[in-house]
């Protein structure tokens, strides 16, 4: 399964050349990436999802240049790695037929009341497991 977000374009992401800047689609990634965990807590009392989390690696493909539009861009997720204290995150923004980036994301619990990281709890792995996609990019399905 992929979660999708909807994320809209504001007229500062533009850089000099007229497209949305290289360092703005790492906010998107960051916008995406807040929706799916905040969607993945139980919310029925279960601690699960609810500490706090540190991003430890990100890796970007630009693929082609987004110009600024009203329309917002869509950017899918999904997990691609579960390790013991990690989770890998990859990443397309997109529109329907024009793929814009495609990345990936180590992110790591992290319990910042004792300012160290902690591992994925067995609840934890067992709703990641649902988003897993270990195929991750299907590069043949959007044109590029």
């Amino acid at each position: 399964m992929r979660h999708l977000y909807s994320c809209p374009l504001r007229w500062s992401d533009m850089d000099a050349f007229g497209h949305v800047n290289n360092a703005v689609f790492v906010r998107y990634l960051e916008e995406a990436r807040i929706d799916f965990m905040r969607r993945l807590a139980p919310g029925d009392g279960s601690p699960s999802f609810t500490g706090g989390s540190v991003v430890a690696r990100h890796e970007i493909d630009y693929v082609r240049p987004l110009v600024h539009r009203h329309a917002p861009v869509t950017v899918e997720l999904w997990v691609t790695k579960i390790s013991a204290a990690s989770m890998t995150v990859g990443y397309e923004v997109k529109d329907e037929d024009t793929l814009y980036l495609r990345a990936s994301t180590v992110v790591v619990p992290y319990n910042f009341t004792e300012e160290r990281p902690r591992r994925l709890t067995a609840e934890e792995k067992t709703i990641l497991k649902e988003y897993l996609d270990d195929a991750s990019h299907q590069r043949g399905a959007v044109a590029v």
